[in-house]
């Protein structure tokens, strides 16, 4: 049961005589500990599994967490034993109990979009809101749940706010606690919950009926909390309610690692913990089995600058390792372009996979130019924790352009974009054009040629089918676009064809419409850039290949997109890793590169109050944490935002790592001597690489 642990790691197993809150260092074993502490509490503690409960936050933890039991214990001795997540608890309890909320145990839940949805209904008729303005309306809703506040009460806060004098009057905030209300009321007879009454549901429930509340703690003897610093108000509360005066509690967490306010954790619950349970025992795990020592020192140095309640430094005897690298470079084209060359180069020489290296950065936008130069490159890459560039709305729509532009035939293309950007093609309309291409074997183009035109929808289409004459005079001009670009892009050649497929989404009336559908005109940009970027990637193909033209790089294209899903699907582990720092959490990697080390990248240009700057220093420590043996930082010095180029400042985190420790790289060329020896070292690590597959 003690095999391979620490002196605290034990400690924590064993001490059962009250709550204990491990303070668990990044990289410091806590799913040990958690799992082996079942064991004990179930072998010598004599406390049968039925009675045991162990919650995180994700799927994967949990599923991780009960086989690692499964390996410990025989299935006769772990029947009964409840490793779920908090929502997972939440929902047996409230299956357990629908009576008394006045639901029936088959409940249905609603995802974020079936709430959207409904919000929307409830709330178009009277107000007709936006995408944003139901988003925050949603997220509002969301808040009020999870502080636990009911909708009257959300009512009378909201009047409250709007009668200040102190600013403008907030009138959604009136709107939203008044369709809270409605909402509820909606949900109750669907017989339906939303994800936050997963947690908030079990504790008004044992709120109004102390009964139940007991008859639960009779069959939660303990329970032991991981990743504790993500709670919010309504989790801490259950837990709490839970355990009551048994007190029989273990709560692993590290307030180093709390990084996920915006989803309403309170790194504070840590500190609550001592309020509510008085005897709390405090075991600090420090040792870290991941990290060299230099990588440690890094993270200890600036996490420092975070005030805590709890201290704690991180150690390893992993030897002190590599010094760290921050590297500067021209611009972002320039960063990507070293990153990617240095992972081909690190493979081949450390005789590394693919799959050892990570790439991390603060927003999804990041990635966008790093995955055209992998697959530029060749280089096999999974995306985690954003959107990949290839799935982006904006992207998949002027994709399929350009599927309809190289293949005429391709009708779930065409369906994607002939009311985007809008042009009043309605859905009777298309179900019309279906209808025609059905009866005559044809194409939804095709079918689309004819019935734009009156004089031959006239010959050729019966009465049901045409067009009212809106609908086809748009269709005209949706086609005559269509004809143009794909005349001038086999009329001009290769050599300004980026160029023309930007020309030509701008006068499909792209930047507009993405205005219209986004949240602010710099996402609009953002996402137009996007687009852009798609363009320069074709024009890029074209120059690097005399042969293709650009049905073939648009078909390669696809056929990359169309690759990597399959791939995303599980076929093939080794891949370069990107991710974001949020979705990093968690994960280890050999080689480490975190990008964009610049103010207003990391920390964020909205993250500049002190309080969110400590977030956005502890999002910092958890990249730094999750390299093992090396970890490299970049930056641009010039970097293109809103379309102009803008000098960078280094972030200031990077001035708050030791010093010592730190090489600084870029910009100035490497002499010709330096050259050659890397690239002789690249070229011998090929050599033999390809001497050992012979």
């Amino acid at each position: 049961m003690f095999t391979g642990l620490n002196p605290q790691q034990k400690a924590a197993v064993r001490y059962c005589d009250g709550p204990v809150l491990v303070l668990a260092g990044a990289g410091s074993g806590k799913t040990s500990v958690i799992t082996r502490k079942i064991g004990y509490l179930i072998g010598e503690c004599g406390i049968q599994a039925r009675h045991i409960a162990a919650v995180t936050f994700t799927n994967k933890a949990a599923r991780e967490m009960r086989e690692r039991v499964q390996k410990l214990l025989p299935s006769s001795a772990s029947r009964g034993l409840q490793i779920s997540t908090f929502h997972n608890l939440g929902l047996s309890i409230l299956r357990k109990e629908a009576q008394y909320l006045g639901r029936t145990p088959a409940l249905s839940i609603f995802d974020d979009q079936d709430s959207k949805t409904l919000l929307k209904d409830l709330t178009h008729r009277d107000f007709g809101l936006e995408t944003e303005a139901l988003k925050r309306l949603q997220s509002l809703i969301s808040d009020w749940k999870n502080r636990l506040v009911t909708p009257e009460r959300a009512l009378v806060e909201a009047i409250a706010l709007q009668n200040r004098s102190d600013g403008p009057p907030d009138q959604l905030l009136v709107i939203a606690a008044r369709a809270f209300e409605l909402y509820e009321q909606h949900l109750a007879a669907y017989n339906a919950v939303d994800f936050d009454d997963l947690i908030t549901g079990p504790v008004r429930l044992f709120q109004q009926h102390p009964e139940r509340l007991q008859y639960w703690r009779s069959r939660i003897h303990y329970l032991l909390v991981d990743e504790y610093q993500d709670t919010n108000d309504s989790q801490y509360e259950l837990v709490r309610q839970l355990v009551g005066a048994r007190q029989a509690l273990t709560v692993v967490g590290d307030d180093d690692q709390s990084i996920y306010s915006w989803r309403g954790a309170k790194p504070q619950n840590l500190v609550r913990l001592q309020d509510d349970f008085p005897t709390l025992k405090l075991i600090k795990l420090e040792q870290n089995y991941r990290s060299s020592g230099r990588i440690l020192k890094a993270a200890n140095a600036v996490i420092a600058n975070n005030p805590h309640v709890f201290e704690k430094t991180l150690w390893s005897e992993l030897g002190v390792g590599d010094e760290i690298r921050i590297v500067k470079t021209l611009n972002e084209e320039a960063e990507v372009g070293l990153v990617a060359m240095e992972i081909i180069d690190r493979r081949l020489q450390s005789r590394s996979t693919y799959g050892d290296f990570a790439v991390l950065y603060r927003s999804n936008h990041q990635s966008r130019l790093l995955e055209l130069k992998l697959q530029s490159l060749q280089i096999p890459y999974r995306m985690s924790g954003g959107t990949s560039f290839f799935s982006r709305s904006e992207v998949k729509d002027a994709m399929a352009y350009l599927r309809v532009l190289t293949n005429p035939r391709d009708d779930g293309a065409l369906l994607r974009i002939i009311n985007t950007p809008k042009r009043e093609i309605g859905a009777s309309s298309v179900q019309r054009l279906r209808d025609y291409a059905a009866r005559h074997s044809c194409s939804l183009l095709e079918a689309a040629e004819v019935l734009a035109d009156p004089e031959q929808a006239a010959r050729s289409a019966s009465e049901d089918v045409q067009l009212p004459a809106r609908a086809a005079a748009s269709l005209q001009t949706f086609l005559h676009q269509l004809h143009g670009i794909r005349r001038g892009t086999s009329d001009g050649g290769a050599t300004d064809a980026g160029k023309q497929l930007k020309e030509w989404f701008i006068a499909l009336d792209f930047p507009q419409w993405l205005q219209q559908t986004s949240s602010s005109a710099s996402q609009a940009e953002r996402r137009f850039d996007n687009m852009n970027a798609l363009c320069q990637q074709i024009q890029r193909m074209l120059d690097a290949d005399p042969e293709l033209d650009i049905n073939g790089s648009v078909s390669k294209l696809v056929l990359q997109d169309i690759l990597d899903g399959q791939e995303e699907e599980g076929a093939d582990d080794d891949a370069v890793n990107l991710l974001t720092l949020h979705a990093a959490k968690g994960l280890e990697f050999p080689h480490v590169y975190i990008l964009g080390m610049e103010e207003e990248i990391l920390p964020h240009r909205n993250s500049t109050e002190p309080e969110q700057i400590e977030e956005e220093r502890r999002l910092f420590y958890v990249g730094i944490t999750r390299a093992k043996q090396t970890l490299t930082m970049t930056y641009a010095g010039v970097r293109k935002q809103y379309g102009e180029k803008l000098t960078t400042t280094i972030s200031r985190f990077a001035e708050e790592l030791p010093q010592e420790d730190v090489i600084h790289e870029g910009l100035t060329r490497p002499s010709k001597e330096a050259s050659r020896a890397r690239g002789r070292a690249t070229l011998d690590a090929l050599f033999k690489d390809l001497a050992n597959d012979l």
